[in-house]
């Protein structure tokens, strides 16, 4: 069987085609699956998407029509796919329910300490042969509080981190993680974690709860010298509120991986047309903001283990079975998603 796979970076593509050979056929676009390129799935049985992949209703019906049994996504989140239209239209959808928690955790804490230690404007000054230490200067991590919002086993890696900084633990979840209490982990509401923290760190899944949780009236909360990393899924901030903070002269610096309206920007080259987002323009003028274009997952651990689970989520749908990656499997929803 020949499967169909969009969104295919460089780096990625012979893991992909190595883990299927023996198996399967994979053909690799680079291009990202939407309403436009969804007709050239036509005839595949199977068509693995990557995170930015438009699986809304429309295309989900276009997928059908034209063939499709199965979708097996190369990423965690499934804000991007309507579930119940794939249920209704008898799809089986897969992702990837974990990887590696240490390649997101690890680089929430590079973005940390880049803009805290103000890197980009150091190297590009050196560059320049400017040696100066004006405007450079950072604070020391230890002893300073960290802001957890989500304690899951990324929030629980990003907590280990910090623990061994020597910070001050403040988490938020709607369950507490025993591992993240042992280190030390105050549990409190949102509010009293904005408030104290001097380094907020997002590390919850989008859903309806948790859209805009970093809204106007959460980052007016936050101390004016406090660093806000994000490197979960953009749509946790909101970003015109995020400029205004910004031109306002708050908040020490901003690292973020993930931006809520980045499908169609991220993993695109465009240096010569320019972006019309005019949120995302802004936030790049600021010097004291760092952004990087949904790389924080981007190791050799992390991809290995993506494709390896969707190397078995497609197995399992071959052989009629289900496991714990199915968010639908043949039209059928789980009782919890229902």
């Amino acid at each position: 069987m020949e499967i169909l796979a969009f969104g295919v970076q460089a780096d990625e593509r012979p893991l992909l085609e190595r883990a299927f050979a023996g198996r399967h056929q994979v053909r690799s676009l680079d291009i990202f699956l939407n309403r436009d390129t969804a007709p050239i799935a036509q005839h595949y049985e199977i068509v693995s998407t990557s995170v930015n992949a438009d699986l809304s209703a429309e295309v989900l019906q276009s997928l059908a029509a034209g063939g499709t049994k199965m979708i097996a996504q190369r990423a965690t989140g499934f804000n991007n796919i309507d579930l119940q239209a794939a249920a209704d239209l008898g799809l089986s959808v897969g992702r990837v329910a974990s990887y590696s928690p240490y390649a997101v955790a690890e680089f929430a804490w590079a973005l940390a300490l880049a803009v805290n230690r103000h890197l980009v404007r150091a190297a590009h000054r050196t560059r320049n042969f400017d040696f100066r230490l004006d405007g450079l200067m950072g604070r020391d991590l230890r002893g300073r509080t960290a802001g957890v919002l989500g304690t899951g086993r990324i929030g629980e890696a990003f907590s280990r981190i910090a623990h061994g900084f020597g910070m001050r633990l403040l988490g938020w979840d709607v369950t507490e993680n025993p591992r993240c209490a042992e280190l030390g982990m105050t549990y409190v509401g949102p509010e009293q974690l904005f408030a104290e923290a001097d380094l907020v760190s997002l590390h919850v899944p989008l859903v309806a709860a948790t859209r805009h949780l970093v809204d106007a009236a959460a980052l007016a909360a936050m101390k004016d010298d406090a660093i806000l990393i994000n490197s979960s899924r953009g749509g946790l901030v909101d970003a015109a509120a995020l400029v205004e903070t910004l031109k306002a002269g708050r908040l020490t610096g901003v690292g973020l991986d993930v931006y809520e309206e980045e499908a169609g920007l991220f993993f695109f080259d465009k240096s010569v047309e320019g972006i019309g987002d005019d949120t995302l323009a802004r936030l790049m003028t600021f010097s004291n903001v760092l952004i990087t274009s949904h790389q924080a997952y981007f190791t050799e651990e992390a991809v290995g283990r993506i494709i390896e689970t969707t190397v078995r989520n497609v197995e399992d749908h071959l052989a009629g079975r289900t496991n714990e990656n199915m968010l639908v499997t043949r039209g059928q929803l789980p009782a919890a998603a229902r």
